[in-house]
């Protein structure tokens, strides 16, 4: 029961926190063997480039979105706007409309996300091909210091970072803002060591030869349309210097919704990504697959629900002063997760107590996102948390 214990709290451990600290001294080691990655010179020739943004329902902000792409820095006679519209019943078609630097693609049926970029892609003719939401807003330079790394032939995809703004007084949805600054740090290394293990939505962009299209009911279509590049043994980046920045979600049942979402995805590309599960086919890619999402979207929040209880009864069983120590802070940290949980719902806002919250919350959406994917209970379509 002890040696289940300890196995349990090291994986726990080392999925949050162990591989962090393993990827940044390999990340050392690495640059003190064969330096640090070069930064991308391209020598001024630019790929030609296509924007593609789906869009469902936005017309409270895809005026400011458009505004934004066309403002963004980048060679005008190598880039082309397209916006594929998926069943919006709002006047989003018509706002698009309005702007004829646009391709508009409007669709009345409603189909989800992956059916309108695939519509999309059956007219883009670029070198390269960027996705981006229509409630995120790119900085300036974000297609510059995306496309600059397409220069290099061993690169298959280029993914941006995701920045959530947090209000000054915020509630437990705060936690969302400090998971992303710790994500953003890991797919760093990732990228520094090798490749980083998925791309997010809001911002990321593939060679277009190399795009392949997923199955229509794909439910993290940018996970696995970059995953299925670096199959192929191409890296991808990571790009601090191009990002998307978008507010919070609007509430903790908002947030809640789109985890189990994405949980459900992850458990679903698992099963789709058998060969990155090899490490003969790629020892570091899977190594990195395997440490910073499989452990996340499988075992790890049932090790956390088991290590609790075999603490619990080894400590009331035996006494012994590290056991009950151990168990003496779980219960502390789970305490503060309950207070946060009650006090969010009292819209009483202390952010250190959100932060407890929010993760056993992101670990609760896991199992709940297992639990609608093996029931076959996850749609497709667009199922869009309502931001600040």
């Amino acid at each position: 029961m002890t040696i289940a214990l300890w196995v349990c709290l090291f994986l726990v451990f080392y999925t949050f926190f162990g591989y962090g600290i393993l990827l940044f001294v390999l990340v050392k080691l690495r640059t003190m063997i064969m330096g640090k990655r070069p930064v991308p010179n391209n020598g001024g020739k630019w790929p030609s480039l296509t924007l593609v943004v789906s869009a469902y329902n936005e017309e409270d902000c895809i005026a400011q979105k458009i505004e934004n792409s066309l403002s963004l820095t980048y060679p005008q006679d190598k880039i082309t706007y397209l916006f594929a519209s998926d069943g919006s019943t709002d006047a989003t078609p018509a706002i698009i409309a309005k702007y004829p630097q646009i391709t508009l693609m409007h669709r009345p049926e409603r189909k989800g996300k992956i059916a309108a970029m695939e519509r999309a892609m059956h007219e883009v003719t670029s070198e390269v091909v960027i996705f981006t939401d229509a409630n995120t807003m790119l900085n300036k330079e974000a297609l510059m210091n995306i496309c600059r790394h397409y220069h290099d032939p061993k690169v298959g995809a280029v993914s941006g970072e995701k920045r959530v703004s947090i209000a000054d007084v915020a509630d437990a949805t705060a936690g969302e803002g400090f998971y992303w600054k710790y994500e953003s740090k890991l797919k760093t290394w990732d990228s520094e060591l090798y490749s980083v293990v998925g791309a997010a939505g809001e911002l990321f962009s593939v060679r277009t030869k190399l795009y392949e299209p997923v199955p229509p009911d794909t439910i993290l279509d940018d996970f696995m349309i970059s995953l299925r590049i670096a199959e192929k043994g191409y890296r991808i980046i990571y790009e601090k210097a191009a990002y998307a920045t978008e507010t919070g979600s609007e509430n903790i049942t908002e947030e809640l919704k789109r985890k189990i979402r994405i949980a459900a995805g992850g458990i679903q590309s698992i099963v789709r990504l058998k060969s990155l599960l090899n490490p003969f086919n790629n020892f570091v890619l899977c190594f990195q697959y395997v440490s910073h999402r499989v452990l996340r979207w499988t075992i790890t929040p049932f090790l956390m629900v088991l290590a609790f209880i075999l603490n619990g009864i080894i400590a009331f069983q035996y006494h012994g002063t590290v056991y009950v120590t151990l168990f003496a802070m779980q219960v502390f940290f789970y305490g503060l997760a309950v207070l946060g949980w009650i006090l969010e719902k009292r819209q009483v806002r202390i952010k250190a107590l959100f932060i407890p919250y929010y993760f056993c919350m992101m670990n609760y959406a896991v199992a709940a996102g297992i639990r609608r994917y093996f029931l076959k209970q996850q749609s497709v379509t667009w199922e869009k948390a309502k931001r600040k």
